[in-house]
């Protein structure tokens, strides 16, 4: 019987959903033996540097895509978020799973939402997305950089290092501690990254085996809304850290995208929408970058990396 290799990182988080995966194959082909194998990526050797100073594309991937490139593993699970816009030649994404919750999530020391938190009060994250959309609606608040993996965020927030701390609700509800979610933080207060709330399995392109195997794991609507916000953030050429979110919605046919680019204080934002035909995410997404471009977007995002992609 094949033994089918699945590549993970080797966090709680990254190990459930390679998990999932494989219960999904398993389901789909019991005909198959499946492997977890754990590997360490450069986002998890540098826990204590803020991602936007390691600068550089792939932190949560590359060893992963060199697996599959060398045959070392089969298939990779990544969280759909941490995948660059471009995949290195070769692979390719075989299946995008169905998108669960994409906000962003506070966790709040006594149970308190974004505007109930007091002046000042210290709110981790090291995602400069976050941080320009938090301080764009609290000027007031404290961002302090906050890494590791989701139980160590936790835990500093519990220990009163933080007031709040804002993780994806996807990886929270994922790890069964829906219960320390605060807030829900809609989508006028925090656009979330592109491509968050789902799971993606990567293979190799050439082959056929795998990606029909994986292919059958594949949510067409959520890998429609995911190719207008990777073609959105590919036009940006936003590959290193910078202040960029986007949602797109798939209903009837029809595809909704929101996107937006702000400026590291969070003083400036420029946002905009547009919705047309699901079968031309790639082109909406594209429009929807060339309006922000039009409107300043490129001017924020040369400044920004000047500073932090160097």
């Amino acid at each position: 019987m094949r033994v089918i290799r699945i590549g993970s990182r080797q966090s709680q988080l990254a190990l459930w959903q390679a998990e999932r995966v494989r219960k999904l194959l398993q389901l789909h082909q019991p005909l198959y033996q499946y492997k977890v194998v754990c590997l360490t990526t450069k986002g998890d050797k540098f826990i204590d540097v803020p991602l936007a100073k390691i600068g550089a594309q792939g932190l949560f991937t590359k060893e992963l895509e060199r697996a599959l490139l060398e045959g070392k593993i089969d298939l990779a699970v990544h969280s759909a978020k941490d995948l660059p816009t471009r995949l290195p030649e070769g692979l390719a994404i075989g299946a995008m799973l169905k998108r669960e919750d994409p906000r962003d999530a506070l966790l709040a020391r006594e149970g308190l939402q974004l505007y109930q938190l007091p002046p000042g009060a210290i709110v981790g994250t090291s995602s400069l997305r976050r941080k320009a959309q938090l301080l764009h609606a609290r000027p007031d608040l404290k961002l302090v950089d906050l890494r590791g993996n989701i139980g160590t965020r936790v835990r500093r927030l519990e220990n009163g290092e933080f007031d709040a701390i804002v993780l994806a609700v996807a990886g929270i509800e994922r790890l069964g501690w829906q219960e320390k979610i605060t807030q829900k933080l809609d989508y006028d207060l925090l656009l979330p990254a592109v491509g968050q709330g789902s799971i993606a399995v990567e293979a190799r392109e050439d082959d056929e085996e795998i990606m029909t195997l994986i292919g059958q794991l594949d949510d067409q609507e959520t890998r429609t809304a995911i190719t207008a916000e990777r073609a959105f953030l590919a036009a940006l050429q936003g590959g290193c850290q910078v202040p960029i979110g986007a949602i797109a919605e798939v209903r009837e046919g029809l595809l909704r995208l929101q996107g937006l680019v702000a400026n590291l204080e969070g003083t400036t934002i420029i946002r905009d929408h547009l919705s047309g035909p699901a079968a031309a995410a790639v082109e909406l997404g594209r429009a929807l970058a060339d309006s922000l471009l039009a409107q300043g977007a490129g001017e924020i995002l040369a400044s920004i990396r000047q500073g932090a992609c160097r």
